[in-house]
């Protein structure tokens, strides 16, 4: 009887602990959101963390467009010929880039890359006591070195699955037209027909957008909420690719079905 107590005393606490970091979390986003002023007036600081988070990023989220597209070639063109409809390859490549993967994975990618960054350079500035000394020279920490980062990431994620959505077409059209022998008109034109710019391609931009807000926001708390030493950045680190992993599929089931096409 005592170990169920007991059991039921630790997870009580883990979500008193949940609840009121999610409290924590929210105030610090209230303050973000309040103190951007300077990030927006000084426009170096952040464009210098957009080249951070998105032009640093480039390599892998094209790379990795270019390859997920190939493969949604392959394995698009093999479940389509089962059912004579090959010439809708080009439908499904783009569809599942847009709708789906290019958000999702981009901001699994963009997470895993430019938010652990973040969050290990705010940390390592707490643990180094330069944010405590912005405080004594009466600069806000907050708007000098977290909103900049923020709004850096929220303006980097759109552009990033935007540029991994149009890798991943031309890896789908280099499987199924160059190398499997698809039809380079009936490609494109089903394409353009089918991809609708609101239900469709705008959908994935708002996901995009939302990812990108989210992930900004967990990464920055993070470091700035990280104990001031090694492993307490190590351990706010893993935290950010661990919680903006499953707020993004979290977030990407509710998008999802607020954005479904309505059936009548």
């Amino acid at each position: 009887m005592n170990g169920f107590l007991d059991m039921l005393a630790r997870l009580g606490a883990r979500a008193t602990n949940m609840v009121w970091r999610g409290g924590v979390m929210a105030r610090f986003f209230f303050l973000v959101l309040v103190n951007s002023g300077p990030a927006f007036r000084r426009l170096p600081l952040t464009v210098r963390e957009v080249y951070f988070s998105g032009v640093q990023s480039l390599v892998i989220i094209m790379v990795s467009g270019l390859f997920v597209g190939m493969v949604l070639g392959l394995q698009g063109f093999q479940t389509l010929q089962n059912y004579g409809a090959e010439e809708t390859l080009g439908v499904l490549v783009a569809l599942s880039l847009v709708r789906e993967l290019g958000p999702v994975v981009t901001g699994l990618l963009f997470a895993s890359r430019a938010g652990s960054a973040m969050t290990a350079e705010i940390g390592l500035m707490k643990a180094t006591e330069q944010l405590k000394a912005m405080d004594i020279m009466a600069v806000n920490p907050i708007a000098r070195v977290v909103a900049p980062r923020f709004w850096g990431g929220v303006v980097s994620m759109p552009l990033l699955a935007a540029l991994f959505s149009a890798m991943g077409i031309f890896g789908g059209y280099l499987v199924g037209v160059v190398l499997i022998g698809v039809d380079s008109g009936v490609f494109w034109s089903q394409m353009q027909s089918k991809v609708d710019w609101y239900y469709d391609v705008m959908n994935g931009v708002i996901k995009s957008v939302v990812f990108g807000f989210a992930v900004s926001c967990i990464s920055t708390f993070e470091g700035f909420d990280a104990a001031p030493t090694a492993e307490g950045v190590s351990r706010a680190t893993t935290r950010t690719v661990v919680t903006s992993a499953l707020t993004i599929l979290a977030l990407d089931l509710v998008l999802t079905a607020f954005m479904l096409k309505p059936m009548l």
